[in-house]
């Protein structure tokens, strides 16, 4: 048996990959900043929950603790969180500037950082992040978003060169669209069903090692290039 990992845990994606990979056999750990929302998916998935929040460096150190003390191997690691922050670049608030960057791209690192330090060793495992088309194109007043998710992108694409060699997957996600509420897939509206991406996070998963992929990207059919 070992342990997958679920950092920014919560409804939608989240809990579709949690109950994926639960019924996989994996031990779950999921990980936010807020758990009591998590108590009846812990209870469906046997997970074990963890306050913490990504981007502080303490807080993530302990949650790798916390990850040991289940006791068998982190096989998969997931980050989730990202921050938008919305508005003009003369109007943004450099405190919640700072605050979304270190959420997407640095809370990022963290988990990367302490999941290498655990699959290395083994030369296995596979660490998935959670993108966005933000992190191929910036829009307008969208610059903070747009950094946070360049700078994860680069961070994912500079690791799959580096730990591919050594025998740990890395997968980065362009989510291109929006995700539908829990319960309520609505693909014909142009958005995307959670169910139906994390399929795609464990086909990446599943991959042989002979072609494995760094980076897809997931849009709805109805989407306009």
């Amino acid at each position: 048996m070992t342990t997958a990992l679920i950092v920014g845990a919560g409804a939608g994606l989240s809990a579709a990959l949690a109950r994926k990979l639960a019924a996989r056999g994996h031990r779950l750990v999921l990980a936010a900043r807020e758990t009591a929302d998590l108590a009846e998916l812990a209870r469906e998935t046997g997970a074990t929950c963890v306050s913490c929040n990504a981007r502080d460096r303490d807080d993530m150190a302990r949650l790798f603790e916390a990850v040991d003390e289940i006791g068998a191997p982190l096989d998969i690691a997931i980050y989730n969180p990202s921050a938008r922050l919305r508005g003009g670049i003369a109007s943004l608030d450099p405190e919640g500037v700072e605050n979304a960057l270190l959420v997407s791209a640095y809370g990022a690192f963290l988990m990367a950082h302490h999941a290498a330090r655990r699959m290395e060793p083994r030369g296995s495992g596979a660490m998935l992040f959670t993108g966005a088309s933000a992190g191929v194109k910036g829009f307008a007043n969208s610059s903070v978003f747009a950094m946070g998710k360049f700078a994860l992108r680069g961070l994912c694409q500079s690791l799959a060169r580096e730990l591919h060699p050594k025998g740990i997957h890395v997968g980065h996600f362009v989510i291109d669209g929006g995700i539908a509420p829990p319960g309520k897939p609505n693909p014909d509206a142009g958005q995307l069903d959670a169910n139906a991406i994390a399929d795609s996070y464990l086909h990446v998963l599943d991959q042989p090692r002979s072609a494995w992929s760094w980076e897809i990207e997931l849009r709805p059919w109805v989407e306009r290039f």
